[in-house]
């Protein structure tokens, strides 16, 4: 008998069948496809028993040429982006942040479709694998790359527009988290910044806040620490410290 996490694996794996064939090719598209369709069904009828699982699973499935569609715009940004890259296929092979973001674009539109649970463990499966945490609910536009990634935390309502890229590390979290008069926390707020077209994010980074946007056409430097918008076509780093340089002799 398997686990909720080693079913939803499976999902995740025909997922990227589907994606990929010709990288994940056990299967071709169109038998990860009804792989998928099978196992969600069941999946969702046992966490929703009250919705229809088969007419969400159809929407969802009706989604995923347009989840294709991203998934190749963001294989081409990496490979546009990134010297080191030597074909798509490496990149789609190689790729953590490729891997983490193809899951993302899975989960977000169960996400979407309010199925429970399935999303954040796919998240999660990717989040272990890559070090890379994205909260299914974050959304993502076209042209995403995550360049190295191993600490990049993007939160639940975090916008991100189209042709951005991230380095490990960056953070894009919550400021502050409102209480109700009872003290339990205030559910479904904006808590995460928003990321306009053509940004780069430098490593470490950590930018915070629903009400931050950092502007279009951006670049914020390394180690920077933001809470507050940033205008289009900014450059935004820290001022170096000047080293101590000693000779050990």
């Amino acid at each position: 008998m398997m686990t909720l996490p080693q079913r939803v694996a499976h999902i995740v794996r025909h997922g990227m069948a589907f994606l990929h064939p010709c990288v994940y090719g056990e299967l071709n598209a169109k038998g990860a496809l009804e792989e998928i369709s099978a196992d969600l069904v069941r999946e969702i009828s046992l966490l929703c028993p009250d919705r229809d699982a088969g007419e969400i699973v159809a929407e969802f499935v009706r989604r995923l040429p347009e989840v294709r569609r991203l998934v190749e715009t963001d294989v081409s940004a990496a490979y546009d982006g990134d010297p080191a890259a030597t074909s798509r296929m490496e990149v789609v092979m190689a790729y953590p942040g490729l891997y983490a973001v193809t899951i993302h674009r899975l989960a977000h539109e169960l996400y979407k479709l309010k199925v429970p649970i399935l999303p954040r463990v796919m998240s999660e499966l990717a989040h272990s694998k890559t070090g890379i945490d994205i909260h299914p609910g974050a959304t993502i536009g076209e042209r995403f790359f995550i360049d190295h990634g191993t600490g990049v935390v993007i939160g639940e309502t975090t916008v991100i527009g189209r042709n951005v890229r991230l380095y490990q590390g960056v953070t894009l979290g919550g400021l502050s988290f409102t209480k109700d008069s009872g003290g339990a926390l205030v559910k479904g707020l904006k808590r995460h910044p928003n990321i306009e077209d053509n940004v780069v994010i430098y490593a470490n980074a950590t930018i915070l806040g629903g009400d931050t946007t950092i502007g279009h056409d951006s670049e914020i430097g390394g180690n920077v620490w933001l809470k507050d918008s940033v205008p289009p076509n900014s450059r935004v780093y820290n001022k170096p410290p000047a080293p101590t340089i000693r000779s050990i002799d």
